[in-house]
């Protein structure tokens, strides 16, 4: 389940990601619930989420020509500073008492431009630090452990400090959390990074050429537009979380943390069942199941008025997402080419989190309007009726497939042919 450890620069990458990362969900938290203090409104509590998953959306695909262009180790390196000076930034404002909703907005804004550059680098830095090998699943797998694992621990922790101490602290803690993987990212040993020559240049080109690859690959095109789904329609459910602490089950900051906990839980059984795992046969089925059992737990979310039972869908939800969001990033990972990668996961960061703005104004707006239960449960149910879509797809995703499988010696002929049509998503058509 730890295989990926054998590598030193993964382990010291995970290392660094398990203290920041808690940091990260720490701040989440808190600007959450500052935004729900200061405005008590569904709309703007979605255009702060707007504002900070926009530069996402439109920057990512250019950031993702970019990856593929530099060195991501400094990239990475550059980014987490960048993360570090907000994050600073928001406690200084919170601190003197100057933070407001506009001030808000435009700092989640600069946080969304630096996760747009940031993501696709990270996703494609895995294998520059465990190869192409057999390690990479295993790789993307403790990725998303580590995700999960502090996403656990992050927002019980903001509920209690924004309890005892104020938003401000929690701010201050997730800057100095990035010191973790800076510090991390600057001891790895890394060859030195190999310039692609490029016949043409230009970056516009080079991303409709990316655009172009995915589109007219079965596969990938039918798991990004998955995600896209997901994302738009089922993922802004935490948007809405602020109302679901104060207005249906009548909480405070505490509540909210552990609501923002809870999903922590599936995720992470997600995560440690996805690591245990040793090849990505058999990954189809399973993403159609993840997001299926998203939606479930979203209706059922949507449905409660008890918190112990909320909770319970709210596991669910974590582990639906989880196995499919980080099934569908390994098979990707393991079906693209080289030189598109960077572009590549650009597009993937694009469907999983750039929709996400349009997925917070969108639950907003019917929130307003139906309120934040009914929204969660239409949600919910545009997922499962995803996942019924894409199932029924899978033969033809596995027809096209195979032949990369074969290639890389990830399905072998002697193996295809006694794979189950249910449960490899690769298997190639019978002769």
């Amino acid at each position: 389940m730890v295989r990926a450890f054998r590598h030193r620069n993964f382990r010291l990458f995970f290392g660094g990601q398990c203290i920041s990362l808690v940091g990260t969900w720490i701040q989440g938290v808190a600007m959450s619930w500052t935004v729900y203090q200061l405005t008590n409104s569904p709309f703007l509590m979605g255009l702060v989420g707007f504002a900070g998953q926009l530069p996402i959306f439109l920057l990512t695909p250019l950031a993702g020509v970019f990856v593929d262009r530099h060195s991501r180790h400094r990239m990475l390196l550059f980014t987490q500073s960048l993360s570090m000076v907000q994050a600073c930034l928001l406690a200084i404002l919170a601190y003197t008492h100057l933070l407001n909703i506009w001030g808000l907005v435009t700092l989640n804004a600069l946080g969304g431009i630096i996760l747009a550059l940031d993501m696709p680098t990270r996703q494609s830095f895995v294998v520059d630090m465990v190869g192409h090998g057999p390690d990479l699943p295993n790789a993307v797998a403790l990725n998303s452990f580590t995700f999960n694992g502090s996403r656990i621990l992050g927002p019980a922790v903001a509920g209690l400090l924004l309890v005892v101490f104020s938003p401000a602290f929690c701010f201050l803690l997730n800057a100095l959390s990035y010191i973790a993987v800076i510090a991390a990212l600057a001891v790895m040993q890394l060859p030195p990074f190999a310039r692609v020559q490029k016949t043409e240049s230009r970056a516009l080109h080079e991303l409709k050429e990316g655009i172009s690859y995915v589109w007219h690959f079965a596969p990938i095109r039918s798991i990004l537009l998955l995600i896209i789904l997901a994302s738009l329609t089922g993922a802004s459910y935490m948007v809405l979380m602020p109302i679901f602490a104060a207005q249906v089950f009548g909480g405070g900051a505490h509540t909210l943390g552990y609501l923002m906990a809870v999903p922590g839980i599936g995720a992470l059984a997600a995560g440690l069942y996805l690591a245990s795992r040793k090849t990505v046969l058999g990954a189809g089925i399973r993403i159609a199941a993840g997001s299926a059992v998203f939606g479930i737990g979203l209706v059922g979310l949507g449905q409660s008025h008890w918190m112990p039972l909320a909770m319970v869908f709210l596991v669910l939800v974590g582990l639906g997402m989880i196995m499919q969001m980080a099934l569908s990033n390994t098979v990707i990972q393991t079906l693209v080419d080289d030189d598109k990668r960077g572009r590549v996961m650009s597009l993937f960061t694009v469907s999983f989190v750039g929709m996400a703005p349009f997925g917070s104004m969108l639950a907003g707006s019917v929130a307003e309007r139906l309120g934040a239960p009914n929204t969660v449960t239409l949600g919910g149910c545009v997922c499962i009726a995803g996942a019924l879509v894409f199932a029924l797809a899978l033969p033809s995703i596995r027809k096209a497939a195979a032949p990369v499988y074969r290639e890389r010696g990830i399905l072998p002929a002697t193996v295809a042919s006694g794979l189950n049509n249910a449960c490899a998503l690769s298997r190639p058509p019978e002769d």
